[in-house]
Formats: C-alpha cells, structure tokens, sequence
C-alpha cells in the first residue's frame, strides 16, 4: 500500500470547492495518479478522523503551455471529490 503523502497531496482550496464544501459537504484534492477511491478514503478518514460517503475522481490533462519560444505541457493530476456524512467536517488551518 501506498504511504499516506502518496495518495493525499494537498487540499485544492477554490471558489468552486468552497461551494461544494458548503452546498454538498464535499471537499476536493490532488491525489496521486495512481491511488484508487479505496486508498482516498480510507487515507481521508485516517488522516482527519471522519466517516467518508462517497469518491469521485477525476483525471485532469495538463495544460500545453509556451515557454519562450519552446512549447511545452505542464503534467496530468488527479483530483478527488470526497464527500462526508452529514456531521463531519474538515478545518485544513487547524490540522
């Protein structure tokens, strides 16, 4: 299994997800490419101490992008839509 800064990289803190967070409970990251809706879940309620619901991952294509005159395309990610149950809640400053 992979280690936990393997599958959670970092909270992806937006207008849209802030209104996610706030309409559906739901809280977006980048995760590894290669972790699974299991290993999210279970990395998210170990690290934060919450019940989970529901994964959905999506698979974002980097961008090309010019750099000078050579052109070039920033990396693929992947992102994780983790909704929690109804009490649950996440503070990324405190934690």
């Amino acid at each position: 299994m992979a280690e936990l800064h393997d599958i959670l990289i970092r909270p992806i803190i937006t207008e849209k997800s802030s209104i996610l967070t706030a309409a559906e409970n739901t809280y977006v990251f980048e995760v590894g490419p290669r972790s699974n809706k299991i290993q999210i879940k279970q990395a998210v309620e170990e690290v934060f101490g919450v019940c989970v619901m529901d994964v959905r991952t999506v698979n974002v294509r980097g961008k090309s992008k010019r750099f000078g005159r050579f052109y070039g395309k920033r990396p693929n990610w992947k992102k994780a839509y983790v909704r929690l149950s109804a009490g649950d809640e996440l503070n990324f400053l405190e934690s």
